[in-house]
């Protein structure tokens, strides 16, 4: 008999995580993620991004070697920072949704679903499109932070603190 396995690709919106996970007051463990996604017996893990806008080119090293390890391609931008003229003052942004796409549309013949960990309603489009060619798409954000058409276009939609349980970083 032969069953049918589920090849897994994991984008992770660091930058959009990081603010969920702030908004919700506990972290998630990047290693645990990889666990929770890939545990049913018929997912194959195929490959996992993870995505983050940095400082400096040293900014989170540790944090990114850690990731390497746990087998994550990490892909970064330094941050730019832009000037807000309602509120007069400066932030600093690193969107790397071109490049989360590029990657997602780029090995699109290597998985059959897709685990997205952010809520930015920018990835609706591109949602749609993967859909379109019979690629299951879930969404794991927070509420208050997934985007209504992101939540739409996907289909099924995990609340973070739905799987706290499974997924929260406990410091040794």
């Amino acid at each position: 008999m032969h069953t049918l396995v589920n090849r897994t690709s994991i984008f992770v919106d660091g930058n959009n995580m990081f603010y969920a996970q702030q908004k919700n007051g506990w972290f998630f463990d990047p290693r645990r993620i990889l666990d929770y996604f890939t545990e049913p017996s018929d997912v194959r893990l195929i490959n996992a991004f993870w995505y983050t806008g940095l400082k400096d080119p040293q900014d989170q090293r540790g944090f990114r070697d850690a990731l390497i390890s746990l087998g994550y391609t990490v892909r970064t931008k330094i941050l730019k920072e832009y000037y807000d003229d309602s509120s007069g003052r400066y932030s600093q942004k690193a969107n790397l949704d071109i490049e989360i796409v590029i990657d997602m549309f780029n090995t699109v013949d290597q998985y059959d679903q897709v685990i997205l960990l952010s809520g930015d309603g920018d990835f609706e489009r591109a949602i749609e499109l993967l859909r379109s060619k019979r690629t299951h798409i879930t969404v794991v954000s927070t509420e208050g932070m997934i985007a209504r058409e992101l939540r739409n276009a996907t289909d099924q939609y995990i609340d973070l603190n739905k799987i706290r349980d499974r997924i929260e970083k406990f410091d040794p």
